[in-house]
């Protein structure tokens, strides 16, 4: 099942994101400060860029994941879901210390919202960003099923996107359609970054400096030791964030864990699935147990970074 089977009107427009929060990073060393403990390059972030990243625990294991970008030199805002929010914030204060860098939660200070369609910019790469003269920022994300699609955010006071409003379930499967997930709630210490193909959609620098993990990470990377990686499925019942995946050669021992999932307009859901690569060479996969709803595998709307 793919976009063009649903009604095409349907995917084009804009929608409010209220489960997603913002943390905002003032001061002349903010972007220092964020480059020694997310996955991504902030020091040389420039103004019309944004970045994927990753606050990881010292185990290489994903605390949170934010889309990033600056809005000045000193000002830099990291959108991430609202649920993981407190708990990051207050650990990433933990380490400002003596940085000239001021941490806060400015979720009520800015609103966010995703473009799809023709209200999506039709020139710019993933991750790349424009801001307007009323100070908004458009961030280009990760098209789904070709469809263009982009994170909006602004002040509060600012009029919202022009478009047409999107169904409330069009963004969330949406998200899951491009292939890029974020960490939530259940899903917080499940994965490393290459569990969830981030090195291959922009999400990890393998150049930069030391971060909380960093270690952990290259050495999955560098060493060929990627056992799990991110596969889009299909499931004809519903399938929830956290939830197992078994294959049909164990059924007492899970292959993967569901890291994000939508209903699809057209019937059933899809759903972003970490899981063992060796489960995708055959065989039959379920959701939540043995006896779960049949996966079908769908293919992936990027290729993936080879071991190096």
């Amino acid at each position: 099942m793919t976009a063009t089977s649903t009604d095409n009107a349907r995917l084009d427009g804009v929608t409010p994101l209220p489960g997603l929060g913002v943390i905002r990073a003032q001061g002349e060393e903010a972007a220092k400060f964020l480059h020694g403990q997310l996955t991504q390059d902030f020091s040389l972030l420039g103004l019309s860029e944004a970045r994927l990243a990753s606050f990881c625990s010292p185990k290489g294991r994903m605390l949170a994941s934010f889309v990033g970008f600056k809005r000045a030199h000193d000002d830099i805002l990291l959108v991430c879901s609202r649920d993981v929010l407190p708990t990051t914030l207050k650990r990433l204060s933990m380490f400002v210390l003596r940085a000239k860098a001021k941490l806060s939660d400015a979720s009520e200070v800015f609103q966010v919202w995703g473009l799809a369609g023709s209200a999506a910019p039709s020139v710019g790469m993933p991750w790349s960003k424009t801001g307007e003269a009323d100070g908004a920022q458009t961030v280009v994300l990760y098209p789904a099923d070709g469809l263009r699609r982009a994170l909006w955010v602004a002040a509060v006071e600012t009029p919202p996107p022009p478009g047409v409003r999107l169904p409330e379930a069009i963004w969330p499967w949406l998200e899951v359609r491009s292939g890029v997930a974020g960490i939530t709630l259940p899903t917080v210490e499940a994965f490393v970054p290459q569990m969830l193909n981030h090195e291959s959609v922009g999400g990890v620098n393998f150049k930069k400096g030391c971060y909380p993990g960093q270690e952990v990470v290259a050495r999955s990377q560098f060493r060929g030791t990627l056992k799990r990686r991110a596969f889009l499925v299909h499931s004809p019942e519903a399938l929830s964030v956290g939830q197992a995946v078994f294959h049909d050669s164990d059924a007492e021992q899970p292959c993967g864990t569901v890291a994000s999932a939508a209903a699809h307009p057209g019937g059933g859901w899809d759903a972003i699935v970490s899981m063992q690569t060796s489960a995708t060479a055959g065989g039959q996969l379920s959701g939540g147990s043995a006896a779960g709803p049949t996966l079908s595998l769908l293919p992936l709307p990027y290729p993936l970074l080879d071991d190096i």
